[in-house]
């Protein structure tokens, strides 16, 4: 534990120092970074364009000066749906610029807070235990304010939108998870936090991890909340290495997901690379120490799995997943190709043209734990694909995002949520646009509906969570 407070203390001091060297002019100059990242959005910028509206333009966003790159950055495949995201989501094109003097110009700073950075709330959560098919546990914190008690219910009518929050693959529920369940709460969702086996307090019933992309789990926690709320609609956030797992489940299940619609803050696309080289020093060794701290309270356990002194001893965050689940046998040592086998089943992108609901990612430039944007954003993907969309920041760190006027509810959690409740308006006014046509031929068809009987114009009942009833996805995204 002295070792982790240390880890922290070191974090907090390269933060404060890499903020005095900004206000010093050690990063006055726009980065090369940033110019080349201007192709994109010019070419993100046909999604703002206004095709046929009328009158109802979408809003223009901040002023470009000529030496400093766009605060946000809007890359996507261009569509009716994305014109719409730009006229009614306001923190799409609006964020406010950070002073270089200010802790929040720290990237590293962002972080560290974001993530350990304790937050007093009034928001507490009631666990639910449940048992999965091979009889593993895992843990469903469900969000709740004052001191009202959380009845557990087997199944409610409340129609109440559910948001199903992933944190990320180590299981640290952090500052800025908190402070999304307060938010979510806010605006009359429940929100509920997935925790992994033996994550987060969750009880180590059998000899099995979850592997990194690995969804059986959360396709039964998928299950369990729709059982217990099935009017509500299922929306879905993760964070950091958490969208591994939430990408795999969304083009593991396509359409079949209910999920209504997805977000990830901060996602770690290129999930192999990143364990080969890992993040920057500091942040790899707090990860690495953070995961070994949490599995030492199932060390005796583990030692009929593997060998838990080469799983302790491991020097970094490839070695320890090898040990753990690419072992030719158990306590054996690693198989030979296990490493590329095991990326081969867990690659959050190896099925991703099979999503088939909305995404929006959320990434900064300055990201230290994910790296590089040149070489970790897939943009492609958003530019070719219009299920995606890349909301991309000049600054916010690592699932930071904390602006000076900020007030309770950070810019990343404004923007999530105006993108939910855009998407819902977007498709049920397309909803309502089809059923008017239907009338409309059902009223004037003449000949076409002289012969049917009654039954067949009777307007069947709709599940809330039938994909391809609520979403004409061919008429929303190519006209």
């Amino acid at each position: 534990m002295l070792e982790w407070t240390g880890v922290v203390c070191v974090l907090v001091s390269v933060a404060t120092i890499w903020s005095v060297l900004k206000y010093l002019g050690a990063e006055n100059r726009s980065p090369p970074l940033c110019r080349e990242l201007e192709v994109p959005r010019r070419k993100s910028k046909r999604c703002a364009s206004d095709r046929g509206t009328g009158t109802e333009r979408p809003p223009e966003g901040p002023p470009e000066g000529p030496a400093e790159s766009p605060t946000v950055a809007m890359i996507c495949k261009p569509s009716a749906l994305a014109n719409y995201l730009l006229r009614h989501c306001p923190s799409f094109y609006k964020s406010e610029s950070t002073p270089a003097w200010d802790w929040r110009a720290s990237p590293c700073a962002q972080t560290v807070v974001g993530a350990f950075w304790p937050h007093d709330s009034a928001v507490h959560f009631v666990r639910d235990h449940l048992q999965l098919s091979d009889d593993g546990l895992i843990a469903l914190d469900w969000a709740a304010v004052g001191a009202a008690q959380h009845k557990r219910r087997t199944s409610s009518n409340s129609t109440s939108p559910i948001l199903l929050i992933i944190p990320n693959s180590f299981g640290k529920i952090t500052r800025n998870v908190r402070k999304l369940c307060e938010a979510a709460l806010g605006h009359g969702y429940l929100p509920v936090v997935f925790n992994r086996r033996s994550q987060n307090g969750t009880p180590l019933c059998t000899l099995k991890l979850q592997e990194f992309g690995d969804p059986a789990d959360l396709r039964e926690a998928v299950r369990y909340i729709r059982y217990r709320q099935p009017a509500g609609r299922l929306y879905a956030v993760s964070e950091s290495t958490g969208s591994g797992l939430l990408l795999s489940y969304l083009g593991e299940c396509g359409s079949s997901s209910y999920v209504t619609a997805a977000a990830c803050l901060s996602p770690v696309f290129r999930c192999q690379s990143w364990f080969e080289s890992g993040p920057t020093w500091l942040f790899h060794r707090a990860l690495l120490l953070y995961q070994k701290f949490c599995l030492s309270r199932y060390k005796t356990v583990l030692t009929e799995l593997v060998h838990t002194d080469s799983l302790f001893s491991s020097p970094s965050l490839r070695s320890m997943e090898e040990v753990l689940f690419c072992q030719a046998g158990p306590k054996g040592p690693p198989a030979e190709g296990a490493w590329e086998a095991y990326w081969e089943r867990n690659d959050p992108l190896r099925d991703v043209d099979e999503v088939a609901i909305p995404v929006l990612c959320i990434c900064s430039r300055d990201d230290p734990v994910r790296g590089d944007p040149r070489a970790t954003l897939p943009l492609e993907l958003f530019e070719g694909n219009p299920h995606f969309f890349l909301l991309l920041s000049s600054h916010g760190g690592h699932c930071g995002f904390a602006t000076p006027d900020e007030g309770p509810v950070l810019w990343s959690h404004r923007a999530l949520l105006e993108f939910f409740r855009a998407t819902s308006d977007f498709f049920a006014a397309e909803e309502r646009a089809k059923q008017t046509a239907w009338r409309r031929g059902l009223g004037g068809g003449g000949k076409a509906f002289r012969h049917r009987s009654v039954s067949t114009c009777k307007k069947l009942p709709v599940c809330s969570h039938n994909i391809h009833a609520i979403y004409n996805w061919q008429r929303s995204y190519t006209r």
